[in-house]
């Protein structure tokens, strides 16, 4: 159905002006105070501070783009309209869960996220395999959403505090127990919405999304347990559940990076990336640096929307010929190891991070990680000459690298004044043997040692199927 209503596109043209403004409004806020943020209370019901403005600008910029995309690519698109309403829906929510400080207004936002994107994704109610994923999709944010609440509810019900700041500045007085039940609740909630194993498996279901809403979720809704995380970083500490961060990340990551190798769908490739890259970002929650994690979600939201906006022109490019070996072979791999190592210390010694005994030292590995595989995609693209590797390479490398530190350091400075966001953990024994083990596991999957185990790609194959009822069930019935 041709949807050329001159109304349609006009609401399309008034809500990208919209947020393009909101993201005007947002980067003039940060250069007027930069460096010293806002701090802006209104009777524990709303607050501005760092994380405010910077989530604001990230979140109004994706939106702005995905918006006036769309415009063009949903041009027919029988929900047209439904579509500008439920992004911009989704959009409004994110933009509050970083300006509420009251719980419920929390809470709420946090279940207006998962209801606007599971509509987003089943917005073509017609089809089958649509309503089937937007059914298990809700189903998962309803349950994270129910692990936030008994989380949150219990803090704020004991301590007596029903907004973030109050809640955050009494977190001393609580006792451990009362601590703990709370932040792996949070931690579960956080661990569903980034699609973090075994939650996985709603991420890989939701391909039935138009393109620009899984920009959209991509680039935005994954990203929510990040922000989360950063909100209540106080809570994880006085828990005792860094390292558990650490654990859920590096498995995930570890895991999601084998599927995604041997994903044939475009979609389901670009869906264990972001699962792999949510993973690095819990990872950096644990080590103590929520600020490289909200940097780190911002640069994957550009990265994301980029590759999902333009995942029509990718399938032009990429018609199979013949078979090309993805594996590096060992003289590659140096290469790669060798410049994700100068990565890391160009990281380092930008940002000083990595230079102590401290989890610096592992947010400089996943950075060296990073930087590394963006290398491998870089020698082995078939088009650019060996003389063009050599140095397109690491001109790339440097200049991601220093971007990279750049926005660290700028982020680390216009939020110092939230509790806790830069505070590295002490090296422990276990943090030291999981990276390791994260090290070895990354190395057997980039040299396709994992090939010679036939068991272990079965296992991988089929834990990274969508949930049964979201593909090609209703084929022969829906019209």
């Amino acid at each position: 159905m041709n949807n050329k209503n001159p109304r349609s596109g006009l609401l399309f043209r008034t809500v990208s002006g919209f947020l393009w403004l909101l993201f005007i409004l947002s980067i003039a806020s940060i250069a007027i105070c930069y460096p010293n943020a806002p701090h802006w209370n209104w009777k524990g019901v709303f607050r501005i501070n760092g994380l405010t403005l910077i989530i604001w600008a990230a979140v109004t910029f994706f939106s702005a783009v995905v918006s006036t995309f769309a415009s063009k690519y949903l041009i027919g698109f029988r929900y047209y309209n439904r579509f500008i309403w439920l992004s911009l829906g989704f959009t409004i929510s994110v933009l509050l869960l970083v300006f509420v400080d009251h719980i419920a207004l929390l809470l709420l936002t946090w279940f207006g996220m998962g209801f606007f994107m599971a509509r987003l994704i089943g917005i073509d109610s017609r089809w089958g395999e649509a309503r089937e994923a937007a059914r298990y999709c809700q189903i998962h944010f309803f349950v994270g959403g129910l692990f936030l609440s008994a989380g949150i509810l219990l803090l704020s019900f004991y301590a007596n505090q029903f907004t973030l700041t109050g809640l955050m500045q009494h977190i001393n007085e609580l006792p451990f127990p009362l601590l703990l039940i709370p932040a792996l609740c949070i931690i579960v909630a956080a661990a569903i919405q980034s699609a973090m194993y075994p939650f996985h498996r709603w991420l890989l279901s939701a391909m039935t999304s138009p393109t620009p809403a899984s920009a959209l979720m991509h680039a935005g809704f994954v990203n929510g347990a990040g922000i989360l995380l950063t909100l209540l970083a106080p809570l994880f500490f006085k828990s005792n559940t860094m390292t558990l961060l650490i654990i859920i990340g590096g498995i995930t990551a570890i895991v999601a990076q084998f599927t995604k190798l041997i994903q044939v769908n475009i979609k389901q490739k670009l869906g264990c990336s972001t699962t792999a890259q949510m993973a690095f970002m819990i990872m950096q929650c644990g080590l103590g640096f929520f600020n490289a994690a909200v940097v780190h979600l911002i640069l994957h939201g550009f990265y994301k929307a980029y590759l999902f906006l333009s995942s029509g022109e990718e399938i032009n490019h990429n018609s199979p010929k013949k078979y090309q070996q993805r594996s590096l072979n060992y003289t590659q791999a140096i290469a790669v190891f060798a410049l994700g190592i100068l990565g890391a210390l160009f990281f380092a010694w930008i940002t000083g991070k990595g230079l102590k005994l401290d989890g610096g030292i592992f947010l400089t590995l996943i950075v060296a990680i990073t930087v590394g595989q963006a290398m491998d995609n870089i020698i082995k693209r078939p088009e650019l000459s060996n003389v063009k590797k050599a140095f397109v390479g690491p001109i790339v490398f440097f200049i991601s690298i220093g971007l990279y530190a750049l926005m660290y350091n700028g982020a680390t400075v216009f939020m110092k004044d939230l509790p806790m966001i830069d505070n590295p953990e002490p090296l422990s024994v276990l943090q030291i043997v999981f990276g390791v083990i994260f090290l070895i596991g990354f190395f057997i999957m980039k040299l396709g040692i994992y090939k010679n185990f036939p068991w272990l790609y079965v296992r991988l194959v089929n834990d990274s199927q969508p949930y049964k009822k979201t593909v090609l069930r209703y084929k022969t019935s829906s019209k």
